[in-house]
């Protein structure tokens, strides 16, 4: 086995190109290039947060110039990409469907002795979903015998719903409100499709080679957490590929390993252009928030989950990376209905932009606002007066 040993510049170099944010058109333009997005990291995360746009399209949108949001759903009709569970809930590529069966098996074995009045309900929904076709959840009938007490505290027709979804009997599409549409897991997977269940070992290389090629270095534990459904054998099948040098254990000055990558990136020359983007917190470069500090020395949380007198940067602060820097953070917020983007909070980081940086973060902000359909700017407080001067001098021009 090589010893392969790289600097923290020469892996934010490797992260950010199987990112797809080595340069703002990585994938190329138009819907074919949004394809080339899912196809290529494997999963493009679903979040219902609307403070900004949604997470899947401002992940498409980060790396598709002129993005438009109708290919999401046109990609799904023409049957090339499909919604379900691995860590959560997004949009991958249809023919990497059979790599969610050991998914479904996963929730069926934990749900598989119910008791019969659930069963009964789960049976009734299919026979109607079979008789009148695609239905969303309000299309039942308001089941609930108590208060709901919460966010997730769902009426049992949902809960069939859901459970029926995740044990692949049903698959969802969405409506353009976002609501989901239920139908038969037939009537969406297109009858060419593989449908055969992967074995353990298949599924665990899957996962291995998936995972590697969107974070383009990866420990052990970001790609078991992308399996955490079904806790594949993971040390295993990895030592074996490392063995076979189908995969390359690596060492990164200053980190504690062992970290793995693809051998292609031995030999690839990777280049970062200096482009601007605003991210999404759900954006595969961000959920991990061990990597942003272990490689970006960026500590980063969505403030949405934490008690407001805790908030330190606000409820929704978005990461600006310029390069393989992330020079900012920037809570913001879309009002639809005045057209309006309002930054409560741009915050500059501790490194040191030129006057060019501050312009590209200028106009990737513009972009963004344009992206959520917003033709003006209200930016309420910065902690860097150079930055905020030279914002409100481009939003003058």
């Amino acid at each position: 086995m090589d010893r392969v040993i790289l600097t923290k510049s020469q892996a934010r170099k490797i992260i950010l190109h199987a990112a797809g944010l080595a340069s703002r058109a990585q994938f190329g333009k138009g819907k074919e290039a949004a394809y080339k997005v899912i196809d290529h990291l494997g999963f493009v995360q679903v979040d219902t947060n609307y403070v900004v746009e949604r997470a899947h399209h401002h992940a498409i949108a980060a790396r598709v110039p002129g993005y438009k949001f109708e290919w999401l759903e046109e990609l799904q009709a023409e049957g090339r990409i499909y919604e379900f569970w691995t860590r959560d809930s997004g949009f991958m590529p249809m023919y990497d469907f059979r790599y969610s069966l050991p998914i479904h098996h996963s929730f069926s074995n934990k749900w598989k002795s119910l008791p019969q009045p659930e069963v009964n309900l789960m049976n009734r929904i299919i026979d109607r979903i079979s008789r009148e076709g695609p239905l969303r959840a309000k299309d039942f009938e308001n089941d609930r015998v108590t208060k709901s007490s919460g966010w997730w505290d769902w009426r049992p027709s949902k809960v069939a719903l859901e459970r029926l979804h995740l044990t692949g009997k049903l698959l969802a599409t969405r409506t353009k409100e976002f609501h989901k549409l239920y139908d038969l897991t037939e009537n969406i997977i297109p009858g060419h499709i593989d449908k055969t269940m992967p074995s353990i070992e298949e599924f665990t290389r899957h996962l291995i080679f998936r995972s590697l090629k969107a974070l383009g270095i990866a420990y052990l534990k970001e790609i078991a957490w992308n399996g955490r459904l079904v806790k594949p054998p993971l040390k295993s099948e990895m030592k074996k590929l490392v063995d076979a040098g189908e995969v390359c254990q690596i060492e990164i000055e200053g980190l504690k390993g062992p970290l793995y990558m693809l051998p292609s990136y031995k030999k690839k020359k990777v280049t970062i252009t200096g482009d601007a983007f605003v991210l999404s917190p759900f954006d595969m470069l961000n959920v991990y928030r061990h990597r942003l500090r272990d490689f970006f020395g960026f500590d980063y949380q969505v403030e949405c989950f934490v008690p407001e007198a805790k908030r330190k940067y606000g409820y929704f602060s978005l990461p600006i990376l310029v390069g393989d820097t992330f020079v900012a953070r920037m809570d913001s917020k879309s009002d639809r209905k005045q057209q309006t983007l309002t930054i409560h909070n741009l915050h500059a980081e501790p490194v040191k932009m030129t006057k060019g940086t501050m312009a590209k973060v200028c106009d990737a902000i513009q972009a963004f606002a344009r992206f959520n359909e917003c033709t003006g700017i209200a930016i309420k407080k910065s902690n860097d007066k150079a930055l905020l001067k030279t914002f409100r001098e481009t939003l003058r021009e």
